[in-house]
C-alpha cells in the first residue's frame, strides 16, 4: 500500500485528470448509485466507525442513510467510503468518515436543533447534520465549491440545509442563535461573532491551532460562567481563511 500522503498526492492528481478532461470533476445528479455502494457504507460505518467507538445511534444511522459518493468527483467516487479524507477541489477536502462521525457525536445532539457549519465544502457534513437537526447552515467561502455543494444537496432532497457563500468568521447572525456550532477549518481560537451566536449551553466543536500538524480538536461549552473547553483528539485541518 502506498504511503497515505502519496496516495493523497495521487488521488488528487487523478481528480484534477478528470476535471481537465471534462470542464467540471463535481457530482452529479441524476445519475444511479454503483450497484454496492449500499454495502460500502454498512462497511465504512461497521469498520470505520463503530469499530473506533462511536456508538450515537443517530451519528451512526445519519452515516449509514448519506451516499458520500455523490459529494466527490467522479473520478474519486471508487474509494468515496475509504479511510481516508479526499479532494474537492480549490486546495479543499472532505474529511475522513470517521472524523465527520466524530465530530457529529460530540455536538451531542438529540433532534430538533439548528446548527451552523463553518466550512461546509462538499456539503457532506452537512447533510449528515440534517440527518440529526431540524435546521442545518452551512457557510463556504469558495464559490466554486458553494455552487457544487449546493446542488447536490437539492439533487439529494436535503430541504432543511441553507447554505451561504461567504466569511464564515461572521457566523450567520440573521440564523443565530445557534444550538451547536461546528468549524470545518482550523482556528487559533473562536472567533467571537460565532461565540455571540452559539446559545447557552451550547457546543462548539472545533480544530484548535494554525495551518499544519499542530492542531487539537476541542469542544468549548457556553455556561453562565464562561466558555469550557475539552480538549479531544489531534488532527489536521484546512486553515479558516478571511474574505478579502
Amino acid at each position: 500500500m502506498a504511503p497515505r500522503g502519496a496516495l493523497f498526492a495521487m488521488l488528487s492528481l487523478l481528480a484534477a485528470e478528470v476535471a481537465a478532461g471534462s470542464g467540471c470533476a463535481r457530482p452529479a445528479g441524476g445519475e444511479e448509485p454503483a450497484p454496492d455502494e449500499s454495502r460500502e457504507r454498512q462497511a465504512m460505518v461497521r469498520e470505520q466507525l463503530e469499530s473506533r467507538g462511536i456508538r450515537d445511534g443517530r451519528v451512526l444511522e445519519a452515516m449509514r442513510s448519506v451516499p458520500r459518493h455523490r459529494f466527490v468527483s467522479k473520478a474519486l467516487r471508487p474509494v468515496a467510503y475509504a479511510d481516508m479524507p479526499l479532494p474537492i477541489g480549490r486546495g479543499q477536502t472532505i474529511s475522513q468518515p470517521y472524523v465527520v462521525a466524530y465530530m457529529v457525536e460530540t455536538l451531542q445532539l438529540r433532534g430538533g436543533e439548528r446548527v451552523l457549519e463553518v466550512g461546509s465544502g462538499s456539503g457532506y457534513a452537512a447533510a449528515v447534520l440534517s440527518r440529526i437537526a431540524a435546521e442545518v447552515y452551512g457557510i463556504e467561502l469558495e464559490p466554486e465549491l458553494y455552487e457544487r455543494s449546493l446542488a447536490t444537496l437539492r439533487e439529494l432532497g436535503y430541504a432543511n440545509v441553507q447554505l451561504r457563500c461567504g466569511d464564515g468568521f461572521q457566523g450567520w447572525p440573521e440564523k443565530a442563535p445557534f444550538d451547536a456550532i461546528v468549524l470545518s477549518c482550523s482556528a487559533e481560537s473562536v472567533p467571537g461573532p460565532l461565540w455571540s451566536q452559539l446559545k447557552e449551553g451550547g457546543r462548539l466543536v472545533y480544530p484548535k491551532g494554525g495551518a499544519g500538524w499542530a492542531q487539537d480538536l476541542v469542544v468549548v461549552t457556553k455556561t453562565p460562567q464562561g466558555p469550557s473547553e475539552r480538549v479531544l483528539v489531534p488532527v489536521r485541518f484546512v486553515p479558516m481563511r478571511r474574505a478579502d
